[in-house]
């Protein structure tokens, strides 16, 4: 069995402060024996407060991968495996990213891919989906938006992904916003497309999320954690929180594999849209 857990909570601007924080969640997750922690998206540093017109003297600040703040952050995981978003200075460029640590240090990174609205003034896309493995199985990382598009965590799966990662901040709508945020229409696609990405690949799905505001974005928080057969196993609210299952990965990956697997009963050879110029799936 692995104890898996997904925080839904609030992170600002306030790096040391968010070390800090972090610090004290990480030890408490250590006596409770979990042993993968996925963190929201933008944990060191904080969304963008405008998605539409992103401020740019009002940005996140931007690490450096091999930074003091991800080695802080390894060194507190120890044993754990745990996820983190930030926003990554490579050069010039900034991206929105999450690495994946224990304290060996860095296992995985994930630079987003797909960028809603504005989010391109503030960010470089990313441009791949890759798996990589930890001491609790092969895994892979998906940022905000990516998990719209079901190429993002099917390109995971097939490279032996059995648990994908969904770092969020993910807000409510910013045309039509809902008076409570569970009939908000963003909180249906949110819950929605973690349950569609799980089932479809039979893969758990470990669903983080901020909380609270970030200048005119209201986030949703909704962390939960989904089986393979795109079952809500256990999730948190809007507020802050930690949603905790111990579930036997390969077993129950396996299970729902077991009749119908939909990886091996794909039928490439018809999915003629999806053929890139080299006649390969893209």
């Amino acid at each position: 069995m692995t104890r898996i857990a997904a925080l839904a909570g609030h992170f600002g601007r306030d790096v040391p402060r968010a070390l800090l924080k972090l610090e004290t969640l990480i030890e408490s997750a250590r006596r409770d024996r979990i042993e993968l922690l996925v963190l929201p998206d933008a944990c060191l540093g904080g969304y963008i407060s405008d998605l539409r017109r992103p401020d740019p003297d009002d940005l996140p600040p931007a690490l450096w991968r091999d930074g003091p703040e991800l080695d802080a952050l390894a060194r507190m995981a120890g044993e754990m495996t745990v996820c983190v978003g930030y926003t990554e200075r490579d050069g010039d460029l900034r991206y929105n990213a999450a690495a994946c640590v224990t304290g060996d240090g860095i296992l995985g990174t994930h630079r987003k891919v797909h960028q809603p609205a504005g989010e391109f003034l503030a960010y470089a896309p990313g441009d791949r989906f890759e798996a990589f493995d930890t001491p609790v199985g092969r895994m892979g990382m998906l940022i905000d938006y990516d998990k719209t598009f079901p190429e993002s965590a099917r390109t995971l799966a097939l490279d032996g992904a059995r648990i994908v990662a969904a770092l969020s901040a993910w807000p409510a709508s910013v045309t039509d916003r809902a008076a409570r945020l569970p009939q908000d229409r963003q909180s249906r696609l949110f819950d929605l497309y973690d349950a569609a990405r799980a089932a479809e690949n039979q893969v758990v799905l470990v669903s983080s999320n901020q909380t609270g505001m970030q200048g005119g974005m209201r986030f949703l928080g909704q962390a939960k954690i989904v089986g393979p057969g795109g079952e809500v196993l256990a999730r948190t609210g809007t507020k802050g929180g930690l949603a905790v299952v111990d579930i036997d990965v390969e077993v129950e990956v396996e299970r729902a594999r077991r009749v119908l697997h939909h990886l091996a009963e794909r039928r490439v050879d018809t999915y003629r849209g999806l053929l890139d110029e080299k006649g390969d799936i893209g």
